[in-house]
């Protein structure tokens, strides 16, 4: 059966005030519930301003979280968590688009990275430049892609890596939730083994602390919390230019699973 441990922790930095940065999971209720819904973990960095930034996260993570939650057991996560987070799309786009609620601006939007566990496998599907790192081994590997300008512009080949990580358009978002009435996720799937860490952040981790720094800290920190709260340090001693949000899960077991025609049954 799969097993895990988990820890999140969000901080709001050294120069900012507030925190625009929303988390949260769902964890099962049973062993039954372990091999029929599973875990899901969220993440949202929140954009447009002090309460427009904070209601986008915190309504992005909430719809997602309900969503999962209402799910008929079974239903298979690489078609549902794009739906979950077209669901809390809509959700942050009517909100910025109602003009009587409190938040009303009309450009309320938030990135969001989503992870769901079962059986062996993580599903992953974002928007944004928010982040989810397989790291095995103590070795990180992004499971995700930003989308940023920068992003783009790396992967048409028109600058390099370190080019993309440290110019002026790295922050400049191509793709969000809330911009517009529909959007796309990326979506991947990844089997996992013991062992494995799966860790989702804010861009105020990954857009100041290197992949190497955080291996590092991951490798020297056994304890999932301690090793959040390094994390966060990193960024802060790193200038803490903005809210910070690491959730971190740790694989301790899993069951073995195939597929035939779209269910499930156990490898020996």
């Amino acid at each position: 059966m799969l097993e895990l441990e988990f820890a999140e922790l969000s901080d709001p930095g050294l120069k900012r005030d507030h925190n625009e940065d929303a988390v949260g999971h769902l964890l099962p209720e049973s062993a039954a519930d372990v091999q029929s819904r599973g875990w899901i973990f969220a993440l949202a960095d929140g954009v447009g301003g002090h309460e427009e930034g904070e209601e986008a996260s915190r309504l992005a993570v909430e719809t997602v979280i309900d969503g999962f939650r209402k799910i008929p057991k079974g239903v298979m996560h690489v078609s549902l968590l794009p739906k979950l987070v077209q669901e809390a799309n809509l959700a942050v786009y009517d909100r910025s688009h109602t003009p009587n609620a409190p938040t009303f601006t009309g450009r309320m939007a938030t990135t969001l990275v989503v992870c769901a566990l079962r059986f062996d496998s993580a599903v992953v599907s974002h928007v944004g430049d928010s982040r989810c790192y397989l790291v095995r081994q103590g070795t990180a590997a992004a499971l995700t892609r930003d989308h940023t300008m920068a992003g783009e512009q790396e992967r048409l080949g028109l600058v390099s890596k370190i080019e993309a990580s440290t110019g002026d358009n790295r922050h400049i978002l191509t793709r969000s939730i809330g911009t517009e009435l529909f959007v796309a996720a990326d979506t991947v799937t990844v089997n996992v083994i013991p062992g494995d860490i799966l860790l989702l952040c804010s861009d105020g981790l990954h857009g100041y602390v290197s992949d190497d720094r955080m291996e590092r800290i991951l490798s020297a920190n056994h304890d999932l919390h301690a090793a959040a709260k390094a994390l966060i340090d990193a960024a802060n001693e790193a200038g803490g230019h903005d809210n910070v949000t690491v959730q971190l899960i740790r694989i301790k077991s899993v069951e073995r699973m195939g597929l035939y025609r779209g269910r499930p049954y156990r490898l020996l």
